[in-house]
């Protein structure tokens, strides 16, 4: 099996690297950036934290970087209570972060507009996720918890150049926290809201004088913050734990070795909620659900497989091996990078509360709590990748000439068995509605991809430098998909089976099942440097998003290929660093270009049933401007902030073919049939009197074309910590920290369906439902909102420390995700006390 070769191999590696001996390498040195003995990537000069970063991936200050960069070191994670990657989203200039609907342990990341909110594995994120240099292919267990790590880099813009595919928004780095040679580490325990237990620590073994283990772990459990006033359970719980070993090894002068293996598990859930029960609308002091499945539920025979024995909720798992071989070689240093990542997640998920769906003869019905839910997935999912890197870095020339570059391979094997179970109302009203089975089917898919990068600095003098840098990548992805359901494995094919001999376009074409891309990644870039507290920079970079298929369709024609997202971006900015390092500035213009914009959309046909498409819909346009400021204006306080704009559109080609190759009709057509049925007297989502090419695709409901979605005009962030001494060893430190983000779509059509406006407990007014179910967030639009945040903690010089935090401390209700005339509301307000010992 691939996963257990894999396995070998990395371990094989890592027992190779370790045996390297001084004499095979005393001709060699490392470089002085990369010293031994630095327990953490930064240091404190003049007030603010000096932050080491790898952006260009060769250690460099961040200030001398000439990329947009928000970078977070361990201490500034702790000041803003940072605790997983979701969390650090709040903090970064126009992203957008969210958990993908369903799914607690996946982070969808929308970044200068760019993202993706899709796991399945056809589909991949244009904001990529990198553990110590070792991609992430899939979002489905991103949500890292951040119980050991260095540092987090979040690069704005494509990274095609160093980072290679799907980085067209930017990415998501980060940094484990290497074993020191000294022995210390921390133990911690805490609770909190809907009786969350939390327990945390790491511990580091110095096993010789250059050879050191870090053996850390997190577990934490609690009820859930939904209730479900159809079963009486509790869902949406964050259970999960996780164990890391990490090693290091100085092995000489001129080599060292880091490695790291990662287990966690994950059941954290983001299923569908309300603000105010369905079932008793003026009830709105919690979080409400009314789906009739249950936890222990399962689908009586009518899928295939374990995942007819799935109850409610999510369980993820990812195994994490990373290989980092460094060894000198003069002037150079040589990095060979090795990474195999395999995830596993298995769900039952309502995507319909337990409401069925609405037919041509019967409309939504009200609150009923369908056994077997409204609109369920169940899926059974295995994915494995790995990865090879060479890397050179070094400098010609005595500091002329900076390089790096080297050589990429990446092979990925993903397996997906998964069905959807609909209930849809029948008069007389049954217990269960009428159980319909739309799709149960394997999907298997793979990629190739080669890649050689190199990146050159030119340094004309000392203060100016100019770059130019390309990629060039060679890929290969393939499809298959069998229908698991009897009828059609019976010795006939029926047509409407999701099996490879199906796959048949609307026009007739024969549906590939393989993609091939060659590409090349430039990157071009010029700084000047008049002294070391500032700089001036410009770039043009190119990147490229991976082309897949449509998998979520429920008929073979709708299992449409889609092709590369393309994207050039042009950045203008400075950096500075004032008053003897106590503030810091740093500004970036930006102009994004992309062709080919990948778009995944849902719609509910005038039958009740759900249909998913993913297209190149348009082109994409988007202009903004981004500044952080960081500043210690005395001693102990430290302060924040952030903001971010931009303007954003869809891009339409008026010489655009009626119909693609597959018989897809262009986004002009499809805009101008809306417009005529409008005009005819249909209606959108109207039943048998639906007006169909309205509200499909990018073209809203009145027929204009769509804004883009989760691309707020404006963010901010703002916050900051003080360190009072109390005296005896005592401190005693307060932290507020916020973030605002302005109104902003969530569906790509921006359906908004409104009966009357209600008012929860917070204050905040949302609709109700068109179909009489209750007052419950329904539409696409999200409005404005602040999330604040706030921490205490009493620490003593001891090493042990109290602290009490909350978490949307306002308890603000928002939207983040649109599903099936849905709206997804981020998490409400928590609480947690915490003890800490550091040793």
């Amino acid at each position: 099996m691939l996963q257990r070769s894999l396995l070998g191999t990395a371990s094989l590696l890592a027992a190779a690297s370790l045996s390297v001996s001084p004499a095979q390498a005393q001709s060699t040195s490392i470089p002085p950036a990369e010293d031994a003995e630095r327990p953490n990537a930064s240091s404190q000069q003049g007030g603010l934290s000096e932050i080491i970063v790898t952006a260009q991936r060769r250690e460099e200050r961040v200030q001398d970087v000439p990329i947009a960069i928000s970078a977070f070191d361990g201490g500034e994670l702790e000041r803003r209570g940072v605790t997983n990657a979701l969390e650090i989203t709040q903090y970064v200039p126009n992203l957008v972060g969210l958990n993908n609907t369903g799914l607690g342990s996946a982070n969808a990341y929308f970044l200068r507009g760019l993202g993706n909110t899709e796991t399945i594995p056809t589909f991949d994120p244009p904001v990529g996720t990198y553990v110590d240099d070792i991609y992430l292919s899939r979002q489905n267990a991103n949500n890292l918890s951040l119980f050991d790590v260095q540092r987090i880099e979040v690069l704005r813009g494509p990274q095609g150049t160093l980072f290679g595919r799907n980085t067209t928004g930017g990415a998501v780095a980060v940094f484990l926290a290497e074993p020191d040679l000294t022995v210390g580490g921390y133990a911690e325990a805490g609770y909190g809201s809907y009786d969350m237990k939390l327990a945390r620590g790491s511990v580091d073994l110095p096993l010789a004088d250059s050879l050191a283990v870090k053996v850390s772990g997190y577990w934490q459990d609690d009820d859930g913050f939904t209730r479900n006033t159809t079963t009486g359970e509790r869902i949406n719980e964050s259970d999960g734990w996780g164990v890391r070993l990490g090693l290091r090894g100085e092995l000489s002068d001129n080599a060292r070795w880091t490695g790291s293996y990662m287990h966690t598990e994950s059941q954290a859930g983001n299923i569908l909620n309300f603000a105010c029960d369905p079932r008793n609308p003026p009830n709105c002091e919690g979080r409400f659900a009314t789906t009739g499945y249950l936890k222990n539920g399962d689908f009586g025979g009518r899928l295939t497989g374990s995942k007819d024995g799935y109850g409610l909720g999510i369980d993820t798992t990812m195994d994490f091996i990373s290989s980092n071989l460094q060894l000198g070689l003069g002037n150079f240093s040589v990095n060979l990078i090795t990474g195999y990542v395999y995830t596993t997640q298995d769900y039952a998920l309502d995507f319909a509360d337990g409401r069925g769906l609405p037919s041509l003869l019967v409309p939504r019905p009200p609150v009923v709590g369908f056994t077997f839910g409204g609109f369920v997935i169940a899926n059974e999912g295995e994915y494995s990748q790995f990865s090879q890197e060479v890397k050179l870095t070094g400098s010609l020339g005595n500091g002329l000439l900076d390089l790096v570059g080297g050589l990429y391979y990446f092979e990925e094997d993903n397996f997906s068995d998964f069905g959807d179970i609909f209930s849809v109302a029948v008069p007389p009203l049954l217990p269960t509605g009428l159980v319909l089975v739309l799709g149960d089917r394997t999907l298997v898919n793979t990629t190739k991809a080669y890649a050689g990068y190199v990146q050159g600095d030119l340094n004309i003098t000392p203060e100016l430098t100019v770059t130019a840098g390309i990629r060039y990548t060679d890929e290969t992805k393939t499809f298959s998909i069998n229908d698991n359901r009897a009828s059609c494995n019976d010795g006939t094919l029926e047509a409407g089976c999701l099996s490879n001999a199906n796959l048949i376009a609307p026009n007739g074409a024969v549906i590939p099942r393989e993609q091939s891309i060659g590409i090349w990644t430039p990157r071009f870039a010029v700084n000047y440097q008049p002294n070391p507290d500032l700089l001036f920079f410009a770039s043009a970079t190119r990147g490229f998003k991976s082309g897949g298929w449509n998998a979520r369709g429920t008929v073979p024609g709708e299992l449409l290929p889609f092709g590369p997202e393309k994207v050039w971006s042009y950045e203008i900015g400075a950096k500075t660093e004032l008053l003897n390092r106590r503030l810091r500035v740093n500004v970036t213009g930006f102009w994004l270009d992309v062709a080919d914009l990948q778009t995944p959309s849902a719609f509910t046909r005038p039958n009740g049933s759900i249909a998913f498409i993913t297209r190149n819909f348009a082109d994409y346009e988007n202009k903004g401007i981004e500044l952080e400021v960081n500043a210690v204006p005395a001693d102990g306080l430290n302060l924040f902030a952030a903001f971010g704009y931009q303007n954003d559109k869809y891009r339409l080609d008026p010489d655009d073919p009626q119909f693609d190759a597959f018989g897809v009709e262009s986004v002009l057509s499809q805009q101008a049939r809306c417009l005529a049925q409008l005009a005819a007297g249909l209606v959108p989502q109207g039943g048998a009197a639906e007006a169909t090419a309205c509200g499909v695709g990018i073209v809203a409901p009145d027929g204009s074309i769509a804004t883009p979605v989760r691309t707020p005009k404006f963010t901010l962030a703002f916050g900051g910590s003080y360190v009072a001494a109390l005296g005896s060893g005592l401190t005693l430190t307060p932290a507020l920290n916020a973030s605002w983000r302005s109104q902003s779509e969530t569906g790509t059509s921006q359906l908004t369906l409104y009966d009357q406006p209600i008012t929860s407990s917070t204050g905040a007014v949302f609709p109700s439902n068109p179909f009489g179910n209750g007052p419950f967030i329904t539409g696409s639009f999200s409005e404005d909102r602040w999330i604040v945040n706030a921490t205490l903690t009493l620490a003593s010089a001891a090493g042990w420390s109290l602290s009490a935090e909350c978490r949307n401390c306002l308890d603000q209700e928002a939207v983040e995700s649109t599903l099936a005339q849905f709206s997804y509301l981020n998490p409400p307000r928590t609480w947690l006390v915490r003890a800490k010992f550091d040793f």
